[in-house]
């Protein structure tokens, strides 16, 4: 063995990971390098990178934490590695993945290849319409609470590799760098943000709770996201009993359920009797609820359906108040079409799959505003708003599919005018 090498990892496999991150973006760490910066001397800085973790010698720097805002108030770290540090945890994370994929739980659905959010609401969905309850398990700050001996435990459950174990305890010690640039110790926890991240994370859930609940309660299926968790069952005493053990078993592993978000959930729906206090759940951007749906034939009743949540629904709103169309008189509308878009086909192609129509409302703001833009624009059209909506009409009518909702919205551009009145 080369002494000055004592580690075999290919040169191809770092020059894999900088493809891999390069195609992430991101933001820059604590030494504030691009990745535009760090691929003016890519040749030079691959190397060097190679050349550290080759020997063993490559300390990772802190992570650069900033704190983003939550949906329901309060902020929630997220630790920035350097770019250089990003490639070393993508090695690390391109050689787990084979290892840990074909363990992972079949409902397992977060960042893993092959699977998505959409995946498990559509099996939350199937299983609402089977199970008369669901416990929606919410961990209280899990990534910061995870219990390093365990996870390390787990890792080496599956890999001896001297070189993956040294440097993902390395990673889990680093500490994190404030803006006022001092350091903030750790003593667990796994920093979000980081590449290596999430499928410890993934591998600790693993054992914690997936593997458990398959011994425990076998008849109780889930979908994990990440630590987005819903269990279904078939009694509110099963999801009571379910809770209680999982109090337990979640304090062994130095977790805690959130005791106010944590909670037994009914879905109900027109079969269904009975009056429970709690009656929907989120997941995954969605809100579970009975809601008016079309049965066989022409029938008309209750379903338990996911539709975009009101808090999803609220930060698209304010993400199209923050585009501030209608100041942007400079531009065309093309031009406007062509900025926007890439916003709108992704809010519509993750929204959509279910009860795409409560979309609907947020959507049309959007040409309210763009109302608002042609009386800026056009002086013919200042101060007449009838004739400056009867004008987007026709543009729609004209041209269906220059904006990325309007097919959703108005189909062929047919009948716009009493659709967006």
């Amino acid at each position: 063995m080369n002494q000055a090498k004592p580690f075999d990892i290919p040169k191809r496999e770092v020059w894999e990971a900088f493809k891999s991150v390069k195609a992430n973006q991101g933001a820059a760490g604590v030494d504030g390098q691009s990745i535009q910066d760090f691929e003016s001397r890519l040749a030079g800085n691959l190397y060097k990178l190679w050349n550290r973790l080759s020997s063993g010698s490559y300390q990772p720097p802190p992570v650069r934490q900033v704190d983003i805002p939550k949906a329901n108030g309060g902020t929630r770290p997220l630790g920035i590695p350097t770019v250089a540090d990003r490639i070393a945890q993508e090695v690390v994370r391109r050689y787990l993945e084979p290892l840990l994929e074909p363990v992972f739980h079949a409902d397992s659905y977060g960042y893993r290849p092959g699977r998505s959010a959409v995946d498990a609401l559509r099996s939350a969905r199937q299983r609402c319409w089977r199970y008369d309850w669901i416990l929606d398990l919410d961990i209280k700050g899990f990534f910061d609470s995870i219990d390093w001996e365990l996870l390390l435990r787990a890792v080496r459950k599956h890999t001896e590799c001297r070189w993956v174990l040294l440097y993902i305890e390395r990673w889990l010690r680093v500490p994190a760098m404030l803006e006022d640039g001092s350091l903030v110790l750790r003593e667990r926890g796994t920093p979000q943000g980081g590449v290596v991240s999430p499928i410890l994370a993934n591998l600790f859930l693993h054992y914690a709770f997936d593997v458990w609940i398959g011994r425990r309660f076998p008849g109780v299926p889930f979908e994990r996201y990440a630590d987005d968790i819903i269990s279904h069952c078939r009694s509110e005493r099963e999801a009571l009993t379910l809770r209680r053990a999982l109090d337990r078993r979640f304090a062994d592993c130095g977790l805690v359920l959130h005791p106010e978000k944590t909670k037994v959930v009914y879905c109900k729906d027109t079969n269904r009797k009975g009056e429970y206090p709690n009656c929907q759940f989120d997941f995954l951007g969605y809100t579970f609820r009975p809601r008016r749906a079309k049965w066989r034939g022409e029938l008309y009743g209750l379903s338990f359906l996911p539709a975009a949540s009101p808090k999803a629904l609220k930060a698209i709103r304010q993400a199209i108040r923050g585009w501030s169309l209608q100041t942007r008189s400079d531009k065309a509308l093309d031009d406007l079409a062509r900025m926007f878009n890439p916003y709108i086909r992704g809010w519509i192609n993750y929204y959509s799959h279910f009860y795409k129509s409560e979309l609907y409302p947020t959507l049309r703001r959007i040409d309210a505003f763009l109302v608002r833009w042609a009386r800026r624009k056009f002086k013919r059209l200042r101060q007449r708003p009838k004739v400056a909506r009867a004008w987007l009409a026709r543009v729609i009518r004209s041209s269906p599919d220059l904006f990325a909702h309007w097919p959703l919205l108005y189909g062929q551009g047919l009948n716009t005018g009493s659709r967006m009145s």
